[in-house]
Parts: C-alpha cells; sequence; structure tokens
C-alpha cells in the first residue's frame, strides 16, 4: 500500500514539475502571466509524460515488457476498443443523475481539446502515461501486497486513479474506467489492453466535445429532447458493452 500512495504522490509531482517549468520558462520569455497559454499547457503534458515514463521506467517501478505484445492479442484490443465505445452513454447518463459535482478544469480542458495538439496530449499521451503509472506501478505493487484480495486492490488503485485527477466532476467516471481498467490489467499482466481502451474511451470523449462543445448540454438535448431516446441509447450501448465484456473475460489469459 505504502509504494502505491509513494508512485500516486510522485505521478502527482512530476506533474507539478512540469508545469512549474514550463510556466517559469513562458514568464521569462513572454513577462510575467497568471495563465498558462494552451499551447504552453500543451507542452507541459508532453513534459510530464516524457518524464513520468523515463522516471517510472528508469526506477523500475514499472517494468512494461513486449512479451503480451508477441502473444498477438489483437482480438483483445478490439473487444477493449468495443467495451470502451459502449461503456460512454451509461457511464455520462449515471454521471447525470449524481449531485452535480465541481467541475474545476473545465475550461482548462475545452481550452486543451479546442487546440491542434488536443488529440495527441489527452487521446495518445495521456493513456500510455496513466496506464504505466495506476496499472503498471500502482496495481501492480497493490496485487503484489495483497494478491488474495485482487477485487480490492483492483478498487483501491481505481480511488487513486480518480482522486489523482483533482476534478470532483471527473472523478466517478474516472473510478469506474479504473475499475475496468484493472481488471484488464489483473487478467493480462500487461498495460497494453488499457491503453487501448483508455486510447478509445478518451478519443470519443474527444469527438463528442468537438461535436457538442457546450458543457450544458446533456444526453437528453444531444438525443432529440426525448427520453425514450436515451433509453433507447442506454439499451444499445449496454448490448455493446456486456457482450465485449464477456469476450474479454473469454479471451484474456489470468496470468
Amino acid at each position: 500500500m505504502k509504494k502505491a500512495i509513494i508512485y500516486t504522490l510522485a505521478f502527482l509531482v512530476v506533474q507539478l514539475i512540469a508545469s512549474t517549468t514550463v510556466r517559469g520558462i513562458d514568464m521569462l520569455f513572454e513577462g510575467k502571466q497568471t495563465v498558462m497559454t494552451t499551447g504552453m499547457q500543451i507542452i507541459a503534458m508532453v513534459l510530464q509524460t516524457l518524464i513520468t515514463v523515463m522516471l517510472f521506467c528508469g526506477l523500475r517501478w514499472a517494468e512494461p515488457t513486449r512479451s503480451y505484445l508477441l502473444s498477438h492479442p489483437w482480438d483483445v484490443f478490439f473487444w477493449c476498443v468495443i467495451a470502451a465505445l459502449g461503456c460512454i452513454v451509461p457511464s455520462v447518463f449515471l454521471q447525470e443523475q449524481m449531485p452535480e459535482l465541481p467541475n474545476v478544469v473545465e475550461q482548462q480542458l475545452s481550452d486543451i481539446m479546442s487546440h491542434r495538439g488536443g488529440y495527441f496530449v489527452i487521446c495518445l499521451l495521456a493513456p500510455v502515461a496513466e496506464e504505466l503509472v495506476f496499472r503498471g506501478a500502482v496495481l501492480r505493487a497493490l496485487l503484489a501486497w495483497k494478491p488474495q484480495r485482487a477485487w480490492g486492490m483492483i478498487a483501491i488503485s481505481a480511488v487513486l486513479f480518480a482522486l489523482a485527477h483533482f476534478n470532483p466532476a471527473q472523478m466517478p467516471h474516472a473510478f469506474v474506467i479504473g475499475l475496468l481498467l484493472g481488471w484488464l490489467y489483473w487478467r493480462t499482466g500487461s498495460i497494453a489492453p488499457g491503453i487501448a481502451f483508455h486510447w478509445a474511451n478518451n478519443t470519443v470523449a474527444y469527438l463528442l466535445f468537438r461535436a457538442y462543445p457546450d458543457p450544458s448540454l446533456r444526453l437528453i438535448d444531444i438525443l432529440g429532447g426525448q427520453q425514450r431516446s436515451v433509453a433507447a441509447a442506454i439499451a444499445f450501448s449496454l448490448l455493446i458493452l456486456l457482450p465485449a465484456l464477456y469476450q474479454l473475460h473469454v479471451r484474456m489469459k489470468r496470468v
């Protein structure tokens, strides 16, 4: 448990160092500013990803290998993507039923996803860094600590993953997704399936934002104002999600 907390704190410290460094460079060349430009925020995200990968791999806190990829698990990757697609609508619906939570980075996320580099950092870099840390290091340490309580350890890693977002509005979805990502790692011993799932999840969120940038829109607004349409969308999503989870259960070999 101690290692899992240390890894999570290290991840957060890296974020702080990267942001502070880029902010300092920005102030040095552009003069005194209280808020970083979107371009500089993206540079900070690139920097924190590079530092995270070098730190966690260099200290062997996470030890990604090619062994799982060499087994050619393309069917697992395919069903990970399908499962991610099926998760979106039910997750959004459940979040809408909860009390409204503060969205402290709403404007920052909107600015980044509106930028031409937004897809690169949100959908490509973030999945790699977060899976390396929260599954490849945090969950790996938790499972080594208490392997007989796998689901309990998966839940703890999902809580840490949600808290690390530092945004209450994102935490419920991050926790649920963290459970699924933890299950993928537990069954395969690899972060690769989680990266595939994470990439698909973030890509759908990115595309939805580009199509519907108004954060006040709800599912019922997007689906024509009909509650019947919302129910149909949820049912259709479950018809995608549940078979995908079953296929993953069948096709993933527990390590």
